[in-house]
């Protein structure tokens, strides 16, 4: 029988994600080795990634147009992509567990970060924009933040992570109508 596209959409998604992994190791490798590089050096190297990433999200929103049984898992991918370009995330690891959908996986590295903070292992700047990454990332996801964790991402957002945070809103927002129209058609 037929797979009516089940294969090789799967094998799309396995490529398209290989494809984020593959684009976030190098923003995580860039950052592990910043103190190697000189300044310019580093910085083209930076817009030369976010330029690949800004590729892939277009990609991605041409694909979105044609394929429908894509669309939940590359509006996830490019939102993803949205808060690397705009670096609202700074930890390329949350950008990839937000991309993959992977909310279990973030509360352990939340769990992960609490930890190191109490040990004195990170920094309380590098502490305090990784939670709110990862407390941002699992909002959007749909997992339940408790008061504490909202008014953490209250008294902690930049303007960068406030400004992801509404275009993400904005975009679920239209889905939401766009699906509704759907319906009525």
């Amino acid at each position: 029988m037929a797979s009516r596209g089940t294969t090789e959409t799967n094998q799309l998604k396995n490529n398209l994600e290989d494809q984020l992994d593959r684009l976030v190791a190098q923003l995580a490798d860039l950052e592990e080795c910043k103190g190697d590089l000189d300044s310019e050096e580093y910085e083209e190297t930076k817009r030369e990634t976010l330029e690949q990433l800004e590729e892939f999200s277009q990609s991605l929103s041409a694909m979105k147009s044609g394929n429908m049984t894509l669309i939940d898992e590359l509006n996830q991918m490019q939102l993803a992509i949205q808060a690397a370009i705009s670096q609202a995330f700074y930890t390329p690891e949350v950008i990839r567990m937000f991309a993959k959908r992977q909310p279990e996986q973030l509360r352990v590295k939340l769990a992960q970060i609490e930890r190191d903070s109490k040990i004195a292992k990170l920094s309380q700047q590098v502490y305090t924009q990784q939670k709110v990454e990862i407390l941002i990332a699992l909002r959007k996801l749909g997992d339940i933040l408790d008061s504490n964790e909202e008014n953490f991402i209250k008294s902690n957002t930049t303007d960068a992570l406030k400004e992801f945070d509404k275009v993400v809103d904005e975009q679920i927002k239209n889905e939401v109508i766009a699906s509704q129209l759907n319906k009525n058609c």
